[in-house]
């Protein structure tokens, strides 16, 4: 962290809007140049990385448990429909169990420096949108293998993003301002992503959901990740607009998320020094 004081020092922004805006580019570029430092393949590897998951997954869920060959999901369909799913729930899995570390990883910067402490769990998020976007070369390499051409359809792409990313942010700062004072919470978080994946219709289809009882439907249902995926998939893979029901409940977990996240990290900020 003893660049990032000295590049503050220099930096002549006139208001708080741009110091912030500076300093999320400082930290999202030293997060980049950290993760590819001293690898071979450097950025490749983001994506090489989910489309070696999407072969493996694809080859084990399709052939033992049948995935691809029964209901909606054709099996030329279930390599797409299984890489959109995972590079998306992988931007929530990923920022939130950065974010949640993130105040306590810059300690030394916070008791040095005066800077809005949001900036840290919001600049996690924003860097797993940047491993996003070359995961998007990853997608888009399976639909040119399997001859599937993209749609004007994809323009509702951006909103999707925007909310997925107001839903991270919301979520992000609930958890760094809460782990400051509870630390287990980084160990029940990690459980917390396991379970949530099961429950959501990555590797799985959710043509199983309509076979589930009332009760079950309706949670499986208000998954936030569930509609996240869904809204992707319906302009990737089915090739349609968003249906209107997914946009709202996206729109709704994503303010509703924020709202929590920003007034419970607001609450508690001003004691982090005592505990950091």
């Amino acid at each position: 962290m003893a660049d990032i004081p000295t590049t503050l020092k220099a930096t002549h922004a006139k208001n708080d809007l741009q110091k912030d805006i500076y300093i999320l580019k400082q930290l999202v570029t030293r997060d980049f140049k950290r993760k590819y430092r001293r690898s071979v393949l450097g950025v490749v590897w983001s994506v090489l990385n989910p489309l070696l998951m999407m072969i493996v997954m694809a080859v084990v869920f399709s052939t033992i448990f049948a995935q691809g060959r029964n209901g909606s999901v054709t099996p030329e369909l279930y390599p797409l429909y299984l890489i959109i799913g995972n590079v998306t729930f992988t931007v929530m899995s990923d920022s939130t169990s950065q974010a949640l570390m993130s105040i306590i990883d810059n300690s030394s910067l916070l008791k040095k420096v005066k800077v809005h402490r949001f900036v840290f769990p919001v600049q996690k998020v924003l860097f797993s949108l940047v491993n996003f976007g070359f995961s998007l070369i990853a997608v888009a390499l399976v639909m040119l293998w399997f001859r599937i051409m993209p749609t004007w359809h994809l323009i509702w792409l951006p909103v999707c993003l925007a909310l997925l990313m107001v839903f991270c942010m919301g979520l992000g700062l609930m958890l760094s301002a809460l782990t400051v004072f509870f630390r287990d919470i980084m160990h029940l978080w990690s459980v917390v992503i396991t379970a949530w994946t099961y429950f959501t219709p990555i590797f799985w289809t959710d043509d199983y959901i309509h076979a589930m009882p009332s009760v079950v439907q309706v949670l499986m249902y208000g998954n936030p990740m569930y509609n996240f995926l869904n809204f992707m998939r319906q302009i990737f893979l089915w090739q349609t607009n968003p249906e209107p029901v997914t946009v709202a409940l996206c729109a709704g977990w994503a303010v509703v998320m924020f709202l929590i996240g920003y007034l419970i990290f607001h609450k508690l900020e001003h004691r982090f020094i005592l505990y950091i």
